[in-house]
């Protein structure tokens, strides 16, 4: 419930902030006519910075074309992805040809400008991720994964070994792999994407990982993974990957994929009638600019020291759509992160010039922001491509020339280049030193150099660091070259799960793990440690402690689970840490529940974390488990309010497929006793999961919604999962509504009516007086506003509307996520909550609308 209040006062916030702390705008340039191309000079002349800032050509075409990804090598080389197949026409004729390619450009004379390229690798068929590695390069092209290899030192690669042909996962550039970031753990992470790589003992492995983002990746101070989407522009792991997923009876909603802002407006300084969906009302203002992001990509964390202060820590996101970059500024409370534009009406960045297509950012030895500018005039894919643009297009002469591109560096007025320092050269020694540097790209190459030379005679130094230093930042990147080096002391460790840096105390702990789990006086000391100190440790320490518990053995985890439930149960993150850390252990905690003399008061986050455990259990398929639960829920002191959430857990997976009927010697007391109020349908839900003499199960049974499909079903489940995270802390777990937060779902006119209706209200939220069933809600009765959701995927929302449309004698039917997604694109530009009155009106419009069509 906290997640709910947090998020609607920042809704509230956002609202006030878009009415009152606005820029006055910059001239708007309206274009209707041809754009022709300029010249890097001209380009110059269109952009607008915000003050204090300047921009700086470093390189153009015919140096770099149409470039996609940069990165810097450990020598300040500027490595180039150039995607010169991409749409050389408006149908996307020749994309297939072989003419992309790996360029390294280099500043000759020190004077802050690329003068020299050379060509890495070419005859590449749209390539789209880069990494530097020993030797050479892993490179992602014609939908594969290659470690490319330059054995002469020449900076052409000699060598081409396929790693991974599955790496893109789709043949759609804007639907395809892509990524391949060096995260602070030495594996290589990618978004679009399930895969992470990492290379151990001279061989390339691949590991499964969550499904994250579209389109570029980065990383903050503590390894935290950034992305987004296109129609969203900043999302975050808000708890190291590969944590939260380990629990295969439980289905996590929390956590990963944590979008950070609701914020989608933008803030063009020229028209944008050029964009895909530009015809739609609401994706257009007046003046003919893009409202909100359609093309965001490429969110950089900004860690260096060059710019001001303030820029630290920053988001910066592209839209090429809209010609600009947008600047977020991050915060964190607790282990939560949000972010806002601190300047809404202007951009960090933002061109008079349609072709400045922003497509990446990055940053380098010398802090500067430097950003990939494809530029040209078309810049969606083929498959995309609606008559409408095609026709703007055409008629405004934007599909050439093509083969164009810029590279950008923003910096401050008064900034001058220095030499850089060769980071190869340099030994393994002063390499240690540079883990202390202000500017995170230093700290990221060090550690990469320093696991790839694999000198494990710096074990020394790199402990006097962890041990010695007072900055954590030196510290942390130090002990995670100690494990790509594999030389980490477990002792060293366990006394620094006391160190006075709780980035030092979470590191230690997640570092503990593979210890833990070989040797057992490790184990034994470690869960020492964390009994004592989990009462007393701050929310994100904890949130590490509930993740590590899992190689606890069950008598030292139950315990501290148990405990930090208590304080975090209206966390769904905590709720969804615990249950990840429960494999195995699951009925343990529930009996342990189940069996207390004194529950405490009934709360809703109480009920959502009993259902959520006891779903686990049944999804794990152990029928004495099951059976002992049953016998739990037949005494009758135990009949309190944990009986309906207990219930619910089990029915909700009635229709699990893999979920075979028990067998039983006689009838559940739960279905045999007349003094308990179960829902029919729960009842039948849960006849349909067990057999005794007399009573078979058919498939007809097992089926208790009849108007969804096996597809449907499992929607519907994963529906009750979202709806607990996201949605039960104001409309109750019963979808009754609780009193000064949200009306009911029953029955209601607003869940049961049009589907699309539904569909905008979750998207962008709704607000003021409304009637449900005859009953009038507003302020103070609930709460004034419900948040936005656009953060969330259209599969989320799909099932949670497929959910709420058939649960608690609803009965609606299914949602397909064609309309969620239809929705979300024909919705565009509606940035602030709908009332009443308005999307009724809306609605109406809409229908009159279709039906002269």
């Amino acid at each position: 419930m906290l997640r709910c209040i947090w998020h609607i006062c920042y809704t509230l916030a956002f609202i006030v902030c878009l009415g009152s702390c606005e820029r006055t705008p910059p001239a708007i340039v309206v274009e209707e006519d041809p754009s022709p191309p300029k010249s890097p000079e001209e380009e110059f002349n269109s952009f607008i910075l915000e003050p204090g800032m300047k921009i700086q050509l470093v390189a153009s075409e015919p140096l770099v074309q149409d470039p996609v990804v940069i990165t810097f090598d450990p020598d300040g080389r500027l490595w180039v992805v150039e995607m010169r197949g991409f749409m050389p026409d408006i149908d996307g004729a020749g994309e297939k040809e072989p003419v992309g390619r790996i360029s390294v450009l280099e500043d000759t004379d020190g004077d802050g400008k690329m003068d020299a390229s050379t060509i890495y690798l070419d005859s590449l068929i749209m390539p789209r991720a880069l990494a530097l590695v020993p030797g050479g390069a892993l490179v992602a092209e014609n939908e594969a994964l290659w470690l490319t290899q330059d054995t002469n030192h020449d900076f052409k690669a000699d060598t081409k070994v396929l790693i991974d042909p599955d790496y893109a996962g789709s043949a759609m550039p804007e639907h395809s792999g892509n990524g391949l970031l060096r995260g602070m753990d030495n594996w290589y992470y990618n978004v679009k994407s399930r895969f992470r790589y990492r290379l151990a003992d001279g061989k390339w492995q691949r590991d499964s990982t969550e499904f994250r983002g579209q389109w570029g990746l980065s990383h903050d101070d503590e390894g935290r993974l950034y992305y987004n989407y296109n129609w969203s522009q900043l999302h975050a792991d808000l708890v190291p990957p590969n944590y939260l997923g380990r629990n295969k009876n439980h289905t996590p909603t929390s956590g990963i994929d944590h979008g950070l802002t609701i914020d989608r407006r933008v803030y063009p300084v020229r028209s944008n009638p050029a964009v895909n969906r530009g015809y739609i009302p609401g994706t257009l203002d007046d003046a003919g600019r893009l409202i909100e992001f359609t093309a965001a990509c490429s969110p950089f964390y900004y860690r260096a020291t060059t710019l001001p202060n303030e820029y630290y820590g920053n988001v910066f996101v592209c839209e090429p759509s809209g010609n600009l970059v947008k600047r977020n500024v991050v915060r964190e409370k607790g282990f939560i992160l949000a972010a806002y534009d601190p300047h809404p009406g202007t951009e960090f960045l933002a061109s008079t010039d349609e072709r400045f297509r922003p497509v990446y950012i990055t940053s380098g030895p010398d802090g500067g922001l430097y950003i990939a500018d494809m530029y040209r005039g078309l810049v969606q894919h083929g498959a995309y491509v609606t008559p409408y643009l095609r026709e703007q297009t055409l008629s405004r002469k934007l599909v050439a020339p093509v083969n164009y591109g810029r590279i950008w560096r923003v910096v401050p007025e008064n900034w001058k280049p220095s030499p850089t320092v060769r980071l190869s050269d340099a030994s393994s020694l002063e390499l240690i030193s540079q883990l202390s540097s202000p500017n995170g790209w230093n700290r990221d190459i060090a550690q990469r150099l320093l696991v790839e030379r694999n000198d494990k005679g710096i074990a020394v130094q790199l402990t006097e660091l962890v041990t010695t230093g007072s900055d954590p930042l030196p510290r942390v990147h130090a002990l995670w070259v100690m494990e790509g080096l594999k030389v980490l002391d477990p002792l060293l460790l366990i006394r620094l799960l006391s160190d006075q840096n709780p980035i030092i105390r979470t590191a230690a702990l997640r570092l503990l793990e593979p210890f833990a789990r070989t040797d057992k006086k490790i184990r034994t000391k470690l869960a020492t440690h964390i009994l004592a100190a989990a009462p007393s440790t701050s929310a994100k320490e904890t949130l590490q402690i509930a993740l590590t518990s899992a190689v606890l053995d069950a008598n030292a985890a139950l315990p501290v689970l148990s405990g930090i439930l208590e304080h975090y149960d209206s966390s769904a993150l905590m709720r969804d840490a615990v249950l990840s850390s429960l494999q195995g252990k699951e009925f343990q905690l529930l009996k342990q529940m189940m069996y207390l003399q004194d529950p405490g008061n009934q709360t809703a986050d109480k009920e959502i974390f009993l259902e959520m455990l006891t779903t686990s259990v049944v999804r794990k398929g152990n029928t004495k488990e099951i059976t002992s639960l049953l016998k739990i829920l037949d005494h009758q002191d135990l009949l309190d309010w944990r009986t309906n959430p207990v219930l619910t857990g089990i029915s909700i997976q009635a229709s699990n497929p893999k979920l075979k009927p028990i067998r039983l010697t006689s009838p559940p007391g739960i279905l045999t006793r007349s003094d308990l109020n179960i829902d029919p349908s729960r009842r039948q839900a849960l006849s349909s999961m067990f057999e005794w003499p007399g009573h078979v199960v058919t498939p007809a049974m097992r089926n208790h919604q009849p108007s969804l499909n096996e597809a449907e079903q499992k929607q519907f489940s994963l529906g009750r999962q979202h709806y607990l995270t996201t949605c039960a802390g104001c409309h109750g777990t019963d979808g009754a509504g609780l009193k000064r937060y949200a009306p009911p779902l029953i029955g209601s006119e607003w869940v049961l009516g049009d589907e699309k209706r539904l569909a905008l209200i979750i998207l962008q939220g709704m607000e003021g007086r409304l009637e449900v069933d005859g009953k009038v809600y507003d302020a103070p009765d609930i709460l004034p506003v419900m948040p936005s959701h656009s953060p969330m995927d259209d599969g989320a929302i799909t099932a949670i509307m497929t959910y709420i449309r058939n649960e608690w004698g609803n009965n609606a039917g299914p949602v397909s996520r064609r309309t969620v997604g239809t929705t979300r694109h024909t919705s565009q530009g509606r940035v602030i909550p709908w009332t009443a009155d308005e999307l009724n009106k809306h609605m109406s419009e809409q229908k009159k609308e279709e039906e002269t069509q």
